[in-house]
């Protein structure tokens, strides 16, 4: 995307055209227990609050408003759950940042019915003039496509969708300093799945590869923690230990979530441009310079990487092109080689023009989940992978990040990504692509591999 299309991060752009699309409401419509959303007034207190079940949650803006969506229609007072309510997002490689803070409202969605109408909602407010920065978790996939409704997974521990309503960016400089004490620590980091475990759920979505159900799944489990400190700090912690593009640190709304995320799920500029830059592809760093560039080079070039990265590439093209002009979808790069502290990983680019008029939720329909997330085809891979993985991912491989009144709008494929519980509990999740020639040990240590962005804090 042309860099003089982007005004300075925390510059407020040009005022936007209003109207919400068509097809935004033809997607609100057609979800079973469609509702309004609405602002209720409150008084009480701020409290640290966790999101979990049926458990009353909510968020106060700056002005007292809490506000929700209901499938019901209902306006209810919930309990804050953020005392001091930021998202931040920085991109460590360039040290720039975009902090928001003090939000006018919180659009909070924990139930199915309250999704839609809470997207709709989101998107009338950008189109008014605000911005809007926060995540949508993975399993929202489920309810932008009818065949994957009924496989919604229960037991969802963050919200569907946690976006602040904001006037604008904080000023440049205004980023919020950290707690010295006590110091930031994620420790006692433990898999969920021994690789015993993994086998077998491994030896499953190979059977559905060899008899053509799908033809990658990118098979992903948890691995819990604890932490203690400031969780800023911890994040700004996890910033020396791997820079990233994409990294964002949201306290909004159920969990803390720390994103190190290298991935751009996707980018719009403001003359209507989409980009997605989809990862697939991972090999360790050497530990000597002509090791380092050997591995480098190896994994440029390895068929089945390369094989991994063009079926997400496909993938990606054909979600892009639902939703862009004919004649401007291209591939400007193919398999480029990224290198991060700990790991070198393979990259491509996908481009074009969107259409006119269209929202973010048409955007999230046509694109949401990241098929590098998923596998292919996208929902054949999404039903094969929740009867094998143990629960829901939540804000992991969902995405994160903002939109800008004037169109813009920028979100990462949420990996590398840790949420934080009251408690001292932390989960993060890892995982990765399998093809038919994928082979179970090795894909099992790779996924271990990623996590050292975490582990490393616990050393």
């Amino acid at each position: 995307m042309a860099q003089s299309s982007r005004p300075p991060l925390g510059c407020r752009p040009s005022p936007p055209q209003g109207g919400r699309s068509a097809a935004s409401a033809v997607y609100a419509n057609r979800q079973r227990g469609n509702g309004s959303t609405r602002n209720a007034a409150g008084g009480i207190s701020p409290l640290v609050g966790e999101m979990s079940g049926r458990t009353e949650g909510g968020a106060k803006g700056r002005d007292g408003k809490y506000v929700f969506a209901s499938g019901k229609g209902e306006a209810r007072s919930r309990r804050p759950v953020a005392t001091h309510p930021i998202a931040l997002f920085r991109n460590d490689l360039q040290d720039e940042t975009l902090c928001f803070s003090a939000p006018e409202e919180i659009l909070l969605a924990k139930e199915p019915g309250e999704f839609l109408p809470a997207l709709a909602r989101a998107e009338a407010l950008r189109r008014s003039g605000k911005w809007l920065a926060g995540y949508i978790s993975y399993e929202a996939g489920y309810l932008l496509d009818e065949a994957l409704v009924p496989h919604l997974p229960e037991g969802r521990r963050a919200p569907l969708l946690c976006l602040g309503v904001f006037d604008a960016p904080a000023p440049a400089g205004e980023e919020p300093g950290r707690q010295a004490e006590p110091p930031p620590r994620l420790f006692d980091t433990k898999a969920a799945w021994s690789f015993a475990d993994y086998r077998t759920r491994f030896e499953e979505l190979h059977r559905h590869l060899r008899l053509g159900d799908c033809y990658q799944g990118n098979l992903t489990f948890p691995v819990s923690a604890r932490w203690e400190g400031d969780p800023l700090a911890l994040f700004q912690a996890l910033t020396a230990r791997q820079p990233v593009r994409y990294a964002s640190f949201i306290d909004l709304g159920g969990p803390v979530v720390l994103s190190r995320s290298p991935e751009l799920f996707f980018e719009v500029s403001a003359e209507g441009w989409i980009e997605t830059l989809p990862m697939k592809g991972t090999m360790p760093r050497g530990k000597t310079p002509s090791e380092d560039e050997a591995i480098r080079e190896a994994l440029r070039n390895d068929p089945k990487n390369q094989a991994e990265n063009r079926m997400i590439v496909d993938l990606l093209r054909n979600d892009i092109s639902r939703i862009t002009e004919v004649g401007t979808l291209a591939v400007p790069e193919l398999f480029h080689v990224e290198t991060y502290p700990t790991v070198h990983t393979m990259i491509s680019r996908v481009r074009g023009k969107l259409l006119g008029g269209l929202s973010l939720t048409d955007i999230l329909a046509a694109l949401f989940p990241c098929g590098s997330v998923t596998g292919a085809p996208k929902i054949s891979a999404m039903k094969i992978l929740r009867s094998l993985e143990a629960g829901p991912r939540d804000v992991y491989c969902g995405a994160i990040g903002w939109a800008a009144p004037d169109g813009r709008m920028r979100f990462n494929v949420a990996i590398r990504t840790i949420s934080l519980y009251p408690g001292g509990e932390a989960v993060f999740n890892v995982g990765g692509g399998i093809v038919f020639d994928s082979r179970a040990r090795d894909e099992y240590d790779e996924a271990l591999l990623k996590t050292r962005f975490a582990v490393a804090m616990s050393e």
